[in-house]
């Protein structure tokens, strides 16, 4: 089953459940995956997984934003957008630990590290990690393999 159709199942739990707070995240999820599919001039029914994950982790990325920027004494915007965070990560794919990662990038692109050129080495280890990994994480990684 396509991550698209899933969300539209749960999208429909959640308007019977009454909850109005996950039909609109699930909601947005599915707008922004459409409205990538539309703009490439694909099929808006039958989005692909990629694409679905690809606007799940940058709507976490905005909500985490969200969250780190909000006032401490706005406790009811930090409650909405954590449960929104929730939501929306219930979708979110499982993200490589750090150990992995560098196992990851020793093996595969040792040949790129040993030349010590962060630049080089991101642009090499990007591809293969998008949407699997923490960018920040990456980041902090090559960072120290340059080192």
């Amino acid at each position: 089953m396509l991550l698209i159709e899933k969300m539209r199942q749960d999208q429909i739990a959640a308007m019977k459940e009454k909850n109005g707070e996950k039909k609109l995240a699930i909601s947005a999820l599915i707008d922004g995956a459409k409205k990538i599919v539309i703009d490439k001039g694909g099929d808006r029914v039958n989005i692909p997984d990629e694409i679905v994950v690809q606007v799940v982790m940058k709507e976490l990325k905005t909500i985490k934003e969200q969250i780190d920027s909000c006032p401490s004494d706005r406790t009811d915007l930090l409650d909405e957008f954590k449960k929104r965070y929730d939501y929306v990560k219930a979708y979110a794919p499982e993200l490589m630990s750090r150990d992995d990662i560098i196992k990851l990038i020793n093996d595969k692109f040792s040949d790129v590290v040993a030349g010590k050129n962060k630049g080089l080495i991101m642009k090499a280890v990007m591809p293969e990690l998008k949407g699997k990994a923490d960018g920040k994480l990456i980041n902090e990684i090559v960072e120290e393999l340059c080192k």
